[in-house]
């Protein structure tokens, strides 16, 4: 059996990237639903350790985001997450951690989740063109997302490189990380929002105050 024939019969795996400060269930809802719907043998969640397109300096430290983010996704067993882009110097590009992650799954295919939003700003991406060769994207988007203007700012790309961009509507990305953060500073409830654990963590670390 020749390589093309067993890259065609590769196992999937997911690579969702974030800040993740807090993660939350859209998150969580967004990786499952992608996991089911494209066949993926698991997926990693990767916690940036500078983010290339955040200006804000209290954005909590990598340590705090990294133990958020293990002890949510602890109980599914599809699920794990790296410390790859904490422990690497510099600014967290996503390039350099599919690079990285392919010379770890050489003969995996590899699918990076993320959302609409953040897809919107792709042409702003690091090597994007390099990106779209090395692996497809899932662009997780809200009910209600216009989908029109997603494809016109991709309008630049060929048809092959926009094959490699994959929509999934998850319900759920209506909570937003931006909002739980107010609202513990607010001092309003954030239960349900994100797992317990998480919520227990952020409360004993006095995160966001």
């Amino acid at each position: 059996m020749d390589k093309t024939t067993n890259k065609r019969h590769a196992k999937r795996i997911g690579l969702m990237g974030g800040t993740f400060d807090p993660i939350h269930h859209g998150h969580l809802v967004a990786a499952e639903v992608a996991r089911f719907e494209f066949g993926l043998e698991k997926v990693i969640f990767i916690p940036a350790g500078i983010p290339p397109h955040k200006t804000r300096k209290d954005i909590s430290l990598p340590g705090h985001r990294l133990e958020m983010a293990s002890r949510a996704v602890a109980s599914n067993p599809f699920f794990t997450v790296s410390n790859l882009e904490i422990k690497r110097a510099g600014v967290s590009y996503a390039i350099d951690t599919v690079q990285e992650m392919c010379r770890l799954f050489p003969d995996n295919d590899l699918y990076f989740i993320t959302g609409a939003d953040a897809v919107l700003e792709i042409l702003t991406w690091r090597n994007v063109i390099g990106l779209l060769e090395l692996c497809s994207f899932i662009a997780a988007t809200r009910p209600g997302f216009k989908l029109e203007s997603l494809n016109k700012s991709l309008s630049y790309y060929s048809h092959h490189q926009l094959s490699k961009i994959k929509t999934l509507e998850v319900p759920a990305l209506a909570i937003s990380s931006t909002d739980i953060r107010a609202r513990v500073q607010e001092g309003r409830p954030i239960k349900y929002l994100l797992p317990e654990k998480v919520e227990e963590y952020i409360y004993l670390n006095r995160l966001y105050k």
